[in-house]
């Protein structure tokens, strides 16, 4: 079987919640086609951030050249519109070469901006955002969470309630315009110039997919991943509050580091915060358009690729 490109600058996007099995999927696609992956994933951008993260091994991307990997420290920051500019950029230059650009990943923030365009949000009101932060600092962050979704349960469920500096920007984007942050990223903008191809993976039964979690970070664990943390928590310039180290796992294993959970309290945190994002990620895809789902365990995935992508 092998994938034909012949068709207009063909793009392919395999997307999903974590531990569905992209990276398997997409090392199945290159096994029979030209192509090149970039990957769409907010925590991949990051230099030492290996094993917590799943990054595709040294192996893995000897196989089929990666994008958008090891491109940023740790301390820096990864816009949404740099990776849409990123991304742009790249599809065309593995065009250029003849190749297939194949997008895998579970960012669906990346996702929905790269396919449906990125609009202009409203400025900071620094004077609301303090305000906010007031609020959070006298009923906490939970509190200001179930005001989120209140008024607007789209952006309620995409935001983890550990996450300040969104629930922040949400509810002022709120306050400030009278419009929901979800009214605001549904209009029109700058969006990627491509056509794209998109299937989602994941397992049928959603309890097999809550195994396959737990099993992935305790993996993790057995490969080094206290290691992996300990030598960024130890450098000194880093916290909590940054994107990096609020990835799902590194933020559990930081507080462990703190003092603020044992290790067995990491662990269960780490892998309830895993599943919390698959669901968060599965809520993004089933209101998604145009997309093929594909069973995680299925042996019929590539023919229904080659069905849309001329396999």
């Amino acid at each position: 079987m092998s994938i034909g490109i012949e068709t207009a600058s063909p793009v392919l996007a395999i997307m999903g919640p974590t531990a569905s099995g992209k990276t398997a999927l997409a090392l199945d696609v290159a096994k029979h086609t030209e192509c090149e992956i970039i990957s769409v994933d907010s925590a991949l951008v990051y230099k030492g951030m290996n094993i917590g993260t799943a990054k595709p091994t040294e192996q893995e991307q000897s196989v089929v050249h990666h994008h958008l990997i090891d491109i940023i420290d740790p301390a820096e920051s990864y816009s949404v519109s740099q990776f849409v500019n990123d991304t742009t950029r790249l599809i065309g230059e593995i065009h250029g070469r003849g190749k297939l650009p194949m997008l895998v990943g579970g960012t669906m923030m990346y996702f929905n901006a790269l396919i449906n365009g990125i609009s202009s949000l409203p400025k900071s009101n620094e004077v609301i955002r303090e305000q906010i932060n007031r609020e959070a600092q006298a009923s906490g962050w939970t509190h200001l969470h179930n005001e989120l979704k209140d008024v607007d349960a789209v952006s309620g469920e995409r935001i983890h309630p550990n996450d300040p500096q969104r629930i922040t920007r949400a509810l002022e984007v709120y306050r400030s315009t009278g419009k929901t942050l979800t009214h605001w990223q549904q209009q029109e903008g700058t969006k990627c110039p491509y056509e794209i191809t998109q299937f989602a993976i994941a397992p049928e039964d959603r309890s097999i997919l809550h195994e396959r979690i737990e099993r992935r970070f305790d993996l993790m664990l057995a490969e080094g991943f206290e290691d992996e943390v300990k030598k960024l928590y130890e450098r000194g310039d880093l916290s909590d509050e940054l994107p990096s180290i609020r990835s799902v796992g590194y933020r559990q294993m930081w507080q462990y580091f703190e003092g603020q959970l044992s290790y067995d309290d990491m662990r269960e945190r780490g892998i309830i915060a895993t599943r919390q994002l698959a669901k968060r990620q599965l809520t993004w895809l089933r209101g998604w358009q145009d997309v093929t789902w594909l069973d995680t365990f299925a042996n019929d995935k590539l023919t229904k690729i080659a069905a849309r992508v001329t396999l």
